[in-house]
């Protein structure tokens, strides 16, 4: 049992003053307010939900810095996937271990509690198989063992190498799998999920449906009903376009008209949709996977955020390329990238009422649900997936507690957060994960030796 002292938490919708959480088997089982801290308690100063990251490629993390050199020519996402093929060619598991845990210790430390890991890279340089053929997967899971993050695991069914059933390239066969290779895949997976806590979970990712196709698609989803249905969609528009002159629809209208859309779903990006779609969209229930940082990165462009939530859909955030993983920059950008195309301010909020709560609470709802996961808000029954910040920090000591999550998310930095619980595993502790140093030596020595083979 572990139980946590907070001056002031938000629950039920309200700042609540002087909480004790009681947390067993890391679940919330009782809440009580208005009383006194015991001796062992842990403390916490300003106490919220923490945030699920939805959508994360760790190995990226490798990468970041090493792609903004600008080339002859005009770049742009299909010159940055070039060139990162060639970076994933002589990746080996033991590296992509080291990677995946200094991510996803980044992300605790950065305020995440739980990310879906979308994983893609599968098999050995050329396509051929590990004798284990979750081998990769299982290193995924080392990774998150290490780090105690809360993990739902989604891998990835590629198939072809472009719209209308391409040949996977030669760069592609490290992740290709036909339907049938995959679930045995997803089994083997799902079997040695033992080795992490209770709390992980596990999905699928379609990559997209420029990488699968219909019967694909109709042959696996009956088998994973009531699982987290990840998937690329409209990142791009020449993915748009190539999609619909294969399908004679527009990705996301694609999806709607031919599959039951619902909770289950997260439709990653979205970038460029018709109004039409972005209402649809909303209605289906479906979460829409934003990765701000990363989609002003590769200049995939601005999702349509208010007339989204307008419509009452729901949201929440990923890191994605992990180029800079930071909740605070995430949070911010989303907002920002509105007011710069829109030019006006206060954007993602329905009617009216605070930006920042709007925000980060819809990205905390948003985020469990996508990847299914019991959290999301401070709650009896929910995971105890939970952040402490300091509002006493220069940034946020002039704010009434009512205004720390627009201070949060527009005023601070992630060096607020002083402590994150993932399903009451108390990893991040004034600030620093209780691994930290052991994680980044691992991440050097791998980084090192690849840099060495390439």
């Amino acid at each position: 049992m572990t139980v946590i002292f907070a001056k002031t938490a938000y629950i039920n919708a309200a700042w609540q003053k002087n909480v004790r959480i009681t947390i067993v088997d890391g679940r919330i089982c009782q809440i009580d307010a208005g009383v006194q801290a015991a001796v062992d308690d842990q403390f916490a100063d300003a106490l919220l939900p923490a945030l699920a990251n939805l959508h994360s490629h760790s190995f990226q993390r490798a990468m970041a810095g090493m792609t903004e050199y600008r080339a002859a020519g005009q770049d742009s996402f299909w010159t940055w996937r070039k060139l990162m093929y060639q970076f994933m060619d002589k990746i080996t598991p033991e590296q992509i271990e080291a990677f995946a845990a200094l991510t996803f210790m980044e992300m605790q430390e950065a305020g995440f509690a739980s990310v879906g890991e979308f994983h893609y890279i599968h098999h050995q340089t050329g396509g051929d198989k590990y004798d284990n053929i979750a081998e990769l997967s299982e290193r995924i899971f080392a990774a998150a063992s290490q780090s105690q993050i809360g993990l739902t695991h989604l891998p990835v069914l590629y198939s072809y190498g472009g719209a209308g059933r391409q040949a996977l390239s030669d760069e592609q066969k490290r992740f290709g799998n036909d339907v049938d290779q995959y679930e045995i895949l997803h089994v083997e997976a799902s079997k040695a999920m033992h080795l992490l806590p209770k709390d992980a979970n596990i999905g699928i990712a379609p990559h997209s449906l420029r990488a699968t196709c219909p019967e694909d698609l109709r042959h696996i989803l009956p088998n994973h009903l009531q699982t987290p249905v990840h998937m690329h969609i409209a990142e791009q528009p020449q993915e748009v376009a190539d999609i619909e002159q294969w399908l004679g629809a527009r990705p996301v209208e694609w999806l709607l008209e031919n599959f039951d859309i619902d909770q289950s779903w997260c439709f990653v990006h979205a970038t460029h949709l018709t109004m039409q779609e972005c209402l649809n969209m909303a209605k289906s229930g479906a979460v829409a996977g934003l990765c701000p940082i990363t989609e002003a990165n590769l200049g995939d462009g601005a999702f349509d955020g208010g007339r989204y939530i307008g419509a009452g859909g729901r949201f929440g955030i990923g890191s994605d390329s992990n180029v800079r993983i930071s909740l605070t920059e995430e949070l911010r950008l989303l907002e920002y990238s509105q007011r710069l195309r829109d030019l006006g301010r206060n954007i993602l909020v329905k009617d009216e009422g605070s930006v920042g709560q709007s925000i980060y609470l819809g990205a905390a709802k948003g985020g469990a649900q996508a990847i299914g996961r019991d959290t999301g808000e401070i709650s009896i029954g929910q995971y105890a997936d939970l952040i402490a910040i300091d509002s006493g920090h220069v940034a946020l000591c002039g704010l009434a507690d009512e205004q720390l999550l627009d201070g949060l998310c527009f005023a601070a930095s992630d060096q607020v957060i002083t402590d994150v619980w993932s399903a009451g595993r108390h990893m991040v502790q004034g600030t620093k994960h209780i691994k930290r140093d052991e994680i980044i030596g691992n991440y050097k020595v791998a980084l090192n030796q690849l840099l060495a083979s390439i």
